[in-house]
């Protein structure tokens, strides 16, 4: 997929492999994620302190990310750099090396990682509230992937892994700035076109449409703040449910930037829950968020207790918003301002060359590109009962889970 822009004389190219913690097997969570720092560790024709500096020294940037859904490399380049980028993607995609000694230099790291991450209170609570909130899906495991399983994974794991997966037909192509078409599509064909397709076999999980709920998760631990997190099944990005629940998470709580690069911010305050919850002290703070997922997947409302209130007293306060929201008409004023909030949202994060191309090929990882194209007059025309039909189909009482935090000796 290639976009010409010539606003400024850079580009960002993407590749994307349809590969993610979504199409892991039980006791081989996390080895997308790995796969993903190998990428970082040298090919045989450069190590991956030379990928690093080459990159530098041309003022560019790059990084990659595995979501559940898949795994994507990129990098932001002077224009002039593009055959650059092209030579060392080309080469990450069948020549990288996955030398033993890296190998386990970066299990220790990954395991430092995860380690921290459990150190965390609202990560250890995310972690069981997302273990709770699946029967066998893959979405209620961890992209890093559990510790016993990071344990287990051997070099032959990882590189088999990237033998299936990282090929052509397995990928997509994105390219947005300041190129020539048909000079671009000439590197893509000098770069490309004699790699490899081979036949792979993508594990692909059945959804689960509802929640195995109701559900509590308890945990204790060290600190002083109570933390809340309730999960319900939330639509997957492609049905039409989406847009109208989009609209739903701006008017409880704020609107979810759906772009880990987005700019700019829209502010809660007039958002229901936080002036029924926060501004009446039942809650420090609340938010809420899903992701753009290829399958169903949940929307988290996540709270932070009061020190003068009670779990109990909160959840209440929660479920009494969400009566109101179910059972009384919603003004047309006010799903307005929540539509405007979630555009504006939508626009921070779409704003430079790096955002529409991620834009390009995140939208066709479970849609396709006209999703992104029409996402604005989509949310434009949802409509306040559509927004109470929502309410009511998803944000159930007895399909959800409910996870609280305690401290140590908590109430």
């Amino acid at each position: 997929m290639l976009q010409e822009l010539h606003t400024a004389p850079i580009i960002s190219h993407w590749l994307w492999f349809g590969i993610g913690s979504r199409n892991e097997l039980p006791g081989k969570t996390g080895l997308s994620h790995w796969v993903e720092h190998m990428q970082f560790k040298g090919t045989a024709a450069q190590t991956g302190p030379e990928m690093d500096r080459a990159i530098a020294r041309s003022g560019g940037y790059w990084n990659a990310f595995t979501s559940m859904d898949w795994t994507t490399y990129f990098e932001t380049m002077p224009a002039g750099n593009l055959e650059q980028v092209m030579a060392l993607e080309a080469g990450r995609m069948q020549a990288s090396l996955f030398d033993p000694i890296e190998v386990e230099r970066e299990r220790t790291v990954i395991l430092s990682e995860r380690e921290g991450s459990e150190n965390d209170p609202q990560n250890r609570l995310a972690e069981q509230v997302s273990l709770a909130s699946y029967n066998s899906h893959p979405y209620r495991n961890e992209v890093i992937g559990s510790k016993e399983d990071l344990l287990s994974i051997t070099r032959e794991d990882l590189y088999g892994h990237y033998q299936d997966y990282y090929q052509p037909a397995n990928a997509l192509l994105v390219l947005a700035g300041d190129f020539d078409t048909k000079a671009a599509l000439a590197l893509i064909q000098d770069h490309f076109a004699g790699l490899e397709s081979r036949p792979f076999n993508r594990p692909e999980p059945q959804p689960e449409p509802s929640l195995a709920g109701p559900v509590e998760v308890n945990l204790e631990g060290p600190g002083e703040t109570t933390f809340l997190q309730i999960a319900y099944r939330c639509p997957a990005a492609s049905d039409p449910d989406f847009y109208a629940f989009t609209i739903l998470d701006s008017l409880l709580a704020g609107p979810s930037s759906l772009n880990m690069f987005g700019s700019g911010s829209v502010g809660q305050r007039t958002s229901r829950l936080y002036q029924a919850l926060v501004e009446n002290e039942m809650a420090i703070s609340v938010y809420g968020g899903m992701n753009a997922s290829f399958d169903p997947g949940t929307y988290n409302l996540n709270l932070t207790l009061h020190p003068s209130r009670s779990p109990q007293e909160l959840l209440a306060a929660l479920d009494g918003e969400l009566a109101n929201l179910t059972d009384s008409a919603i003004p047309e004023a006010e799903i307005a301002r929540a539509v405007k909030q979630a555009q504006a949202l939508f626009a921070y994060g779409s704003d430079n060359i790096t955002n529409l191309a991620f834009w390009m090929g995140y939208a066709s990882s479970f849609a396709n590109y006209d999703w992104f194209l029409n996402y604005l007059g989509e949310l434009s025309q949802v409509t306040p009962e559509q927004v109470q039909v929502i309410a009511r189909r998803y944000l159930q009482a007895e399909n959800r889970v409910v996870g609280l935090y305690r401290p140590y000796g908590g109430r």
